[in-house]
């Protein structure tokens, strides 16, 4: 089967992710005897440079890792919100909604506590080895891809007149990063710079490492980061407001492990963060799949998944979140799955119909059934657009045409900040066996001003939680937000086989399901999981619930194809009365994926082609 790559096969090591720099910085740490986990902070932290409207170190990770004959952890590095973060408070500012930018819609930082979590308990390397690619790149600088240059124009105006710390770095003497000049960010080589002096004499490996994150947590990036939070700034409800976060916020939150949510299928067995999360709503979707699968590509088949989604998503409305007991065990259920697969019909439901669980009745969110209405302006897109739904639209001209291809994952921005997507992903497999899947975010360049002494923004995550009390996902001290990060990581017969995941927001459980079906239902090539057959497959995306993101619209029918799909199945999901949209060619999903087959070993990597940036290396 032709494809844009091959699938990378080896037997030392695998490395795949959003840019080519961070997969072969990972990779040098490989090469210099570190493992999956010492490699994937040294990418994740040239991820931050790289794809800077994409994720920073104020943003959010979670992390599924699999140590070599280990159980499989996740590791939380979302946030909670600040303790003055209440609904209360928000309403009392005249806010029916947290805004999409500035210091109200930021959670406590949790990445880079996160990432040096994994690198003391599973690394070997040190702080100076993992962080000396990072530092070189923004120090000295880096080609930037064209999205960066792109997001920045969107937001020159807010720039130049309001957030005037972020022009200094991504608009130093007026001009916008462009690719073939080099980008650089001397403010974050200093902070990291500053990171390794400070510890330099803290002890052992781990002693160092603890001492940094005592520095973020204590020390000067705190007392930046909450002077930042302090400030008044403009954000996206049009007012200047200043954030929640105190010392104490900051000081006494830690990343922290637990269990994975699972569900089995096929032989195989899913692993998922929790309903702290959107994981599980990928646990549900084959959960909901009928024992005799329509074939793959088919109408039946998108048919099918699309519904599916459909139901998951309105359970995650009704019932996921960190605020209150997530029924996860009877979502996941022979019995209620039964149930709501019933509910499949021929035709398109334009409904959201979330399930009764344990005999309560879902409750969904006052606003959760506002819509985007077709033809609306899309923030920064700039010309007439199919709706406000998700992220993965195709920015559509006048006639129809694409006027321009945002991929999926890709912020879309207005002149307030206001943002759309976001997202990086990560995988690493080692020649020992230790497997991590890894989805950064948040703390891009457009959430909030740069933080003139830092470098790097806070995030904005807070957006995700609902100003409503009694929800499972409402604004609430000391608890996650709701996020739609979600790695994956599945074994087989108990072992750890293949990591994945992709940036997109709402749409990562939708793109993933896709990719895993393809990569398991497929006939193995040379051997192997396809996995680039499965990244390069025409994909497709629906919109018929809630987005996650600021202003919260929804799309209900709605359905986005790339136009690979034939015309035949696109036809007949329109006769079944989808609102089909048919996008750019190769627009849906940024997937990345590593596999280890343990009979023999062999290692295997694939990218997505989609936005010309992601790259899978190994040997």
């Amino acid at each position: 089967m032709f494809t844009t790559r091959p699938t990378l096969q080896g037997t030392f090591g695998m490395v795949s992710s959003t840019h080519w720099l961070a997969s072969q910085s990972a990779m040098a740490v490989l090469e210099d005897g570190g493992n999956a986990f010492d490699a994937a902070v040294a990418g994740a932290f040239v991820l931050h440079v790289v794809e800077p409207h994409l994720n920073g170190p104020a943003g959010e990770v979670p992390i599924l890792l699999a140590p070599a004959g280990g159980e499989v952890r996740v590791l939380c590095g979302q946030g909670v919100a600040p303790a003055g973060a209440t609904v209360a408070h928000y309403q009392g500012l005249g806010l029916d909604l947290v805004p999409g930018t500035g210091p109200l819609a930021a959670a406590v930082p949790g990445a880079f506590d996160a990432w040096l979590l994994l690198l003391r308990d599973h690394g070997t390397k040190s702080l100076d080895d993992v962080l000396k690619y990072a530092i070189g790149y923004a120090e000295h600088g880096h080609p930037p891809v064209e999205n960066v240059g792109a997001a920045v124009e969107s937001v020159r105006e807010l720039f130049e007149t309001e957030w005037t710390s972020s022009a200094e770095v991504y608009l130093p003497g007026g001009d916008a990063p462009r690719p073939g000049a080099l980008l650089r960010n001397p403010a974050l080589a200093a902070t990291w710079q500053r990171l390794l002096a400070e510890t330099a004499h803290a002890g052992d490996r781990e002693a160092r490492i603890d001492a940094a994150r005592e520095v973020w947590r204590t020390g000067f990036i705190a007392e930046a980061l909450l002077r930042q939070s302090r400030r008044p700034t403009l954000d996206t409800s049009g007012e200047r407001h200043t954030g929640t976060l105190t010392e104490a916020d900051l000081a006494d939150w830690s990343a922290s492990y637990e269990d994975p949510v699972t569900y089995d299928w096929n032989g195989w067995t899913l692993c998922k963060a929790g309903p702290w999360s959107q994981g599980p709503a990928l646990l549900q979707q084959l959960a909901l799949l009928p024992a005799e699968l329509p074939a793959y590509g088919s109408a039946d088949h998108v048919h099918l998944l699309i519904e599916n989604c459909k139901l998951a998503m309105a359970d995650r409305e009704a019932w996921y979140g960190d605020a209150a007991h997530v029924p996860l065990a009877e979502l996941l259920s022979a019995e209620y799955n039964a149930e709501r697969r019933a509910l499949v019909g021929e035709s398109a439901s334009y409904e959201l119909r979330p399930g009764t669980v344990g005999g309560r009745e879902p409750r969904l969110p006052a606003r959760a059934g506002t819509r985007g209405d077709a033809g609306a302006s899309l923030p920064g897109a700039g010309e007439p657009t199919v709706g406000l739904g998700g992220v993965g639209e195709p920015v559509l001209g006048a006639a129809g045409e694409p006027a321009a291809v945002t991929m999926p994952g890709e912020p879309r921005v207005s002149a307030d900040g206001a943002t759309r997507g976001d997202t990086c992903h990560l995988d690493v497999v080692d020649r020992w066996g230790n497997m991590i899947a890894a989805t950064p975010s948040g703390g891009w360049l457009q959430s909030n001003p740069v933080v003139p002494e830092l470098g790097f923004p806070l995030g904005t995550r807070l957006q995700m939680a609902w100003l409503e009390e009694g929800l499972p996902n409402s604004l609430t001290p000391g608890r996650r937000p709701r996020t739609t990060l979600t790695p994956s990581l599945a074994l087989r017969d108990g072992v750890p086989v293949l990591a994945f995941g992709t940036p997109g927001g709402d749409q990562q459980d939708q793109w993933q399901l896709h990719f895993f079906l393809a990569a398991t239902l497929r006939a193995p090539v040379r051997g192997a999981l396809d996995l680039q057959g499965a990244i390069d497959a025409p994909n497709w995306h629906n919109d018929g619930f809630p987005s996650s993101f600021h202003p919260r619209t929804s799309r209900p029918g709605s359905v986005t194809v790339e136009s690979r799909m034939p015309e035949a199945v696109v036809a007949e999901l329109r006769r079944r009365g989808h609102d089909v949209t048919v996008g750019p060619a190769w627009s849906e999903g940024r997937l990345c994926a590593v596999a280890r087959d343990p009979r023999t070993g062999v290692l295997s990597a694939a990218a997505n082609p989609r936005g010309m940036q992601g790259y899978a290396v190994g040997r």
